[in-house]
């Protein structure tokens, strides 16, 4: 923006002007101009460059306009000024300062003039300043100024999305101080859930809301959540009507002060999610949920007994591979096949293995939930007991080929190859008394088996009638 320090226009003079530079001989005056400009052209009254200093390192282009129209080797936008500048020389007005940009090699080059006229000469003097440092300011400063102006845009679109979310998500949630306890934010949903008219929240303390028997709980899990990041949920009766809901809160900061994200969950959520985890607990079975990474979220006390924890939290957080299964092998085989099926049904795996003990054997079914963030759902129980007091069967019916590929994952090879061996012969000795019409001497003969050792395969598969022999 042009000033009027940018003019010679009300500025004061040298006083005694034609004592000082009456004596100032051509060299002095080619200094002066020199100095006053980082580029000076000397320009006859048509316009026409005869000369001019600059660095040539600066201003390459210097020589090439020399004998050039001025208005030639300046930009198009910039003729108009040209012409302005060289009006105010020939009709002798006060002259001011006028940004014009040159044409350059890649890139054009602003200069401020300003144009001194002589007497009894048709020449004048156009000294220049090199505007480049300052147009690169401006450009950065621009370029800021739009960096800024998106970040706002985002942050606004953001906040828009948040406020709608928060506004209309179904669940009651609010956001409190982690050091006060006072209520930042509240959804519609949390004044439903607590009773509370709409506004009345914010600004309160979070104990206000609950009964007087139940705010030492409400502190003192406030302040396991602020120093730790995984607490439990905590049920608390109303203030309003004695009605209980459950709490569960993460902590996040912001601009360095700690808050706290809290849910809240109704009272007929609250009851039926009780019952769940009550029946859950009582299971006879073992249970443990973990994440998608694999690391415990919850357990019920069978679990914990069957691993040998002292307690069930000792567990939270846990990798699920240092329990149960081989490592590297069981987990991997189950998730698998949750990932194929959605299920895992029947997996025949160990707990507790380790370099002295191969684990106690254990079966195991699992389900995942369908989400971004799948959880994995897992019963396990012990067959070590029950495979000791199962009597040996004396003739068990070997299963199909499709049965037996199940039991890869639930029984070793070798139990799986013996299956297959029996299996197979079962086939053969049917295929032989179906060609022989149930003739046993014909084929234990095809076979290659002697007739005593036909009868006691054929009574171990439980095949054809041994009452009788035919011939």
């Amino acid at each position: 923006m042009l000033t009027r320090k940018h003019s010679i226009e009300g500025k004061l003079h040298f006083g005694d002007f034609a004592g000082i530079f009456d004596d100032c001989d051509p060299e002095a005056a080619a200094k002066l101009a020199l100095i006053a400009g980082d580029i000076s052209l000397v320009i006859d009254r048509d316009g026409v460059i005869l000369g001019g200093s600059a660095d040539p390192v600066l201003y390459p282009e210097l020589e090439g306009w020399i004998g050039q129209a001025w208005l030639d080797t300046v930009t198009a936008d910039s003729r108009g000024k040209v012409n302005d500048l060289i009006a105010s020389m020939h009709a002798g007005r006060q002259q001011r300062w006028r940004q014009i940009n040159h044409h350059g090699n890649g890139a054009d080059i602003p200069v401020r003039y300003a144009i001194v006229s002589f007497e009894n000469t048709d020449r004048c003097l156009a000294l220049g300043r090199d505007m480049r440092e300052e147009a690169a300011l401006q450009q950065r400063f621009l370029q800021a100024q739009q960096a800024l102006e998106r970040d706002y845009l985002r942050l606004r679109q953001a906040e828009q999305r948040y406020r709608l979310l928060f506004d209309e998500v179904t669940d009651a949630v609010l956001v409190v101080e982690a050091d006060t306890h006072r209520i930042r934010e509240a959804n519609p949903a949390a004044h439903r859930v607590l009773k509370i008219a709409q506004g009345e929240l914010v600004g309160n303390r979070l104990s206000g809301v609950f009964a007087r028997g139940s705010r030492d709980a409400l502190i003192g899990f406030l302040g396991a959540a602020t120093a730790t990041q995984t607490v439990s949920p905590l049920s608390l009766a109303l203030a309003s009507d004695d009605s209980e809901v459950a709490l569960s809160t993460v902590t996040f900061r912001q601009r360095g002060k700690p808050y706290l994200f809290v849910r809240i969950t109704a009272p007929t959520q609250v009851g039926d999610a009780h019952r769940m985890l009550d029946i859950v607990q009582r299971m006879p079975d073992a249970f443990v949920l973990a994440n998608s990474a694999m690391q415990i979220v919850a357990v019920n006390t069978e679990f914990a007994e069957l691993v040998g924890a002292a307690h069930s939290d000792q567990l939270i957080g846990k990798p699920l591979g240092h329990f149960i299964g081989r490592p590297g092998i069981d987990l991997e085989l189950v998730k698998g096949q949750l990932a194929k099926d959605g299920v895992a049904r029947n997996v025949s795996t160990v707990v507790g293995a380790n370099d002295d003990f191969q684990g106690e054997p254990v079966e195991l079914s699992a389900v995942q939930t369908e989400s971004d963030d799948p959880h994995l759902g897992m019963v396990i129980r012990p067959v070590g007991r029950r495979l000791r007091d199962l009597q040996p069967a004396a003739a068990e019916t070997p299963r199909s080929v499709e049965q037996l590929t199940e039991l890869v994952g639930r029984m070793s090879l070798k139990d799986i190859v013996r299956e297959s061996t029996d299996l197979i012969e079962r086939l053969c000795i049917e295929a032989a008394l179906s060609r022989t019409a149930d003739n046993r001497a014909s084929a234990a003969e095809i076979l290659g088996l002697s007739r005593q050792s036909l009868y006691s395969k054929l009574h171990r598969h439980g095949l054809g009638n041994l009452g009788t022999d035919g011939e």
